[in-house]
């Protein structure tokens, strides 16, 4: 058994990609703080999680809800020997944005954004004053194409690679390791709420949460920032980025581009 890291606390960890990421994280060494909104889940998902050894402590929270997120923000925020966050609740839509209900889309935009951002920054002053600390966003491949799904679900997911990349700015020199994770379709209970069943999707665009996770977590011990499961060559995403940073120097300038022909 690998020596104690500490505590991870996961969010959506009964089912699907946190379920996966409880059981590698307890293999590695760490004890468990699972959080999910279904108690029985919860439940079933520890007593699986008894085999590792480790001390598995269930919270049962609707990270939807202000005062649930306030909670596990609470426990985040005072509780040192929580070394590892894990931001995997999300909620997902594939309708077409005209069909949805706003009070769904705010819901997910709340859990995929807010709450991703407070339980952050609620565990981050702790790791950076300990210098040791573990924070993983997952993401979604969609951030990179708007037009996948809906714009809101894939927006959110932007917010995350966006919030990610720029925390590591912050914290990258004080023992704190970041990582965000884009996953593509994934075999996970995700698309039943997203509307869209997962066996319509065409198999060879479909990973297994097995695989996506220990591709997520091969990636952490390589230094990614931004992890791609899926993508093959690396410099793909590299290619992406540099281009991204060359729009840099023009994208404020104080005179309108000429090719609009405005001219004062």
């Amino acid at each position: 058994m690998s020596a104690l890291k500490g505590t991870a606390l996961i969010t959506g960890a009964s089912t699907g990609i946190g379920a996966v990421y409880a059981d590698r994280l307890a293999k590695r060494g760490y004890n468990l703080i699972l959080v999910a909104r279904n108690e029985e889940r919860l439940s079933e998902a520890a007593a699986r999680l008894k085999s590792t050894g480790r001390k598995i402590e269930t919270i049962q929270a609707d990270l939807t809800r202000k005062e649930d997120v306030e909670r596990v923000a609470e426990r985040l925020s005072t509780d040192p020997t929580i070394t590892a966050l894990v931001n995997n609740a999300g909620l997902g839509s594939a309708g077409k944005l005209l069909d949805s209900k706003i009070d769904d889309l705010e819901s997910m935009i709340y859990l995929n954004v807010t709450a991703l951002t407070r339980l952050a920054l609620a565990a981050l002053p702790g790791f950076v004053t300990r210098k040791n600390g573990l924070l993983i966003n997952i993401a979604s491949v969609v951030a990179l194409a708007p037009d996948l799904l809906n714009g809101t679900y894939s927006g959110t997911k932007a917010y995350v690679v966006n919030f990610t990349q720029a925390l590591k700015n912050e914290v990258e020199d004080k023992g704190v390791t970041v990582q965000v994770v884009l996953p593509g379709a994934t075999a996970t209970p995700f698309w039943d709420k997203a509307g869209r069943a997962v066996e319509d999707l065409p198999s060879e665009i479909v990973m297994t949460a097995e695989d996506m996770v220990d591709a997520s977590l091969a990636g952490l011990d390589q230094h990614e920032l931004i992890t791609i499961p899926s993508l093959p060559d690396v410099a793909d995403w590299d290619r992406l980025d540099a281009a991204r940073r060359v729009l840099g120097p023009n994208l404020s300038r104080q005179k309108p581009a000429a090719r609009y022909g405005i001219q004062r």
